[in-house]
């Protein structure tokens, strides 16, 4: 099938004084990881909710290209009874899903059974808990516990697979094996996930979508946000000397947007576009008489660009954005239809 996967139009959620969401526009394509970035308070979990069907909305509307039990969800802090093993999780979570899509279908709502390899240690072992499925899961480590959430949320085998901060409060190794599961997963399903960890999304996303205050500020390609919103940029390493002749010489040039001599004597220069700077730079130098050592490209980032998208407001998500999620979710409990 084509088309987008998920698709919202000017999607509302009010939860007074500014809080939740205002007129979104979302398109999450068929296939492939769709990376949802914002600072905490943003709207991000009231988004995902919304599209897997687990809030109300007030105005606007939501597409999806599967129904219901073809969407599996995993929020950002599993928790499960500790006396249960993974696989008892599992297994009754599938039990609870299955009867749930029986009934929306108008079958029977008992197992049938059947002779087919088991589906719960199947999915144990793609989230890498095989040798885990017998344990109970008040042992677990946060990130088994991740990894359990991922494999409850796999159950039923969804089409579209939607995770809430799923490398949030992990340590490094935890969060790069959930990273790595991620990507896995977006190679035969779509997947949805959100994080305020921009190198996070950078690293396993096709494709992302900026949240700021309630608003989608620009979605489309990784390398897209990056391109249009950070200029090319260069760092240069220069005999003793050269640096403060070549930066006055630059300073001077229509074609640079910026110059700084750096503490340790590298200077870093951004440009209008790549091919401009390319071109130009090496003149500059050498009409500046400096003796080159090093020239190379800096490395454009996810975070940068979005720094640049919403005037630095990444660093803005401590308390504020805390109280705006416990706000929404206190409405949600109380207004929910």
């Amino acid at each position: 099938m084509s088309g987008p996967a998920v698709v919202t139009a000017n999607l509302v959620r009010d939860y007074g004084h500014g809080a939740g969401l205002h007129g979104v526009d979302l398109e999450v394509p068929r296939g492939g990881v769709y990376g949802l970035v914002g600072p905490n308070g943003a709207g991000k979990t009231t988004l995902l909710s919304i599209v897997a069907g687990l809030r109300r909305f007030d105005a606007g509307e939501v597409r999806t290209a599967v129904g219901a039990g073809r969407i599996g969800v995993c929020p950002d802090t599993p928790e499960f009874e500790p006396w249960l093993t993974a696989a008892e999780v599992v297994r009754q979570s599938r039990g609870l899903a299955a009867r749930g899509a029986r009934r929306r279908r108008g079958g029977p709502a008992h197992d049938t059974g059947g002779t087919a390899p088991d589906p719960v240690a199947a999915v144990l072992a793609e989230v890498g808990l095989a040798e885990a499925a017998d344990r109970r899961t008040g042992g677990f480590s946060r990130g088994m516990k991740q990894r359990l959430g991922l494999a409850v949320a796999l159950a039923l085998d969804p089409e579209l697979l939607i995770l809430d901060e799923p490398s949030s409060a992990l340590d490094p190794s935890g969060r790069a094996e959930v990273l790595s599961l991620v990507a896995g997963l977006g190679r035969t399903r779509t997947v949805i996930f959100s994080s305020h960890v921009l190198a996070d999304v950078q690293r396993v996303a096709d494709t992302v979508g900026v949240l700021d205050r309630g608003r989608l500020l620009f979605q489309g390609p990784v390398r897209d946000l990056i391109d249009r919103f950070l200029r090319p940029a260069w760092e240069l390493r220069l005999r003793a000397g050269g640096e403060q002749r070549l930066a006055e010489l630059l300073r001077r040039q229509e074609w640079v947007t910026s110059v700084a001599v750096n503490s340790d004597g590298s200077v870093r220069v951004e440009a209008s576009s790549t091919a401009v700077g390319e071109r130009r730079l090496p003149q500059a130098i050498a009409a500046a008489d400096a003796a080159l050592i090093s020239l190379q490209p800096v490395d454009a980032d996810l975070e940068a660009a979005f720094l640049a998208l919403t005037g630095g407001r990444h660093g803005q998500d401590g308390q504020d954005g805390q109280h705006v999620e416990h706000g929404q979710r206190e409405a949600d409990r109380t207004g929910a239809a």
